[in-house]
């Protein structure tokens, strides 16, 4: 699920910070945590668009 994923990447980045990893692994890993998230919200979007259209009829 997107939701473990999001978890997963989010623990990879702060463990990159914690560990003082170099600055492009860390930004890689913000950006992919980024992108994640904005998938999650697309999906969520989605969904409500869906439960709008169902509660309509």
């Amino acid at each position: 699920m997107i939701n473990d994923d999001i978890c997963k990447k989010r623990d990879e980045l702060n463990q990159s910070i914690a560990e003082n990893k170099d600055y492009s692994i860390i930004y890689k890993l913000s950006v992919e945590l980024d992108e994640l998230i904005a998938e999650f919200y697309r999906k969520s979007a989605k969904n409500e668009k869906k439960d709008l259209y169902l509660v309509k009829k």
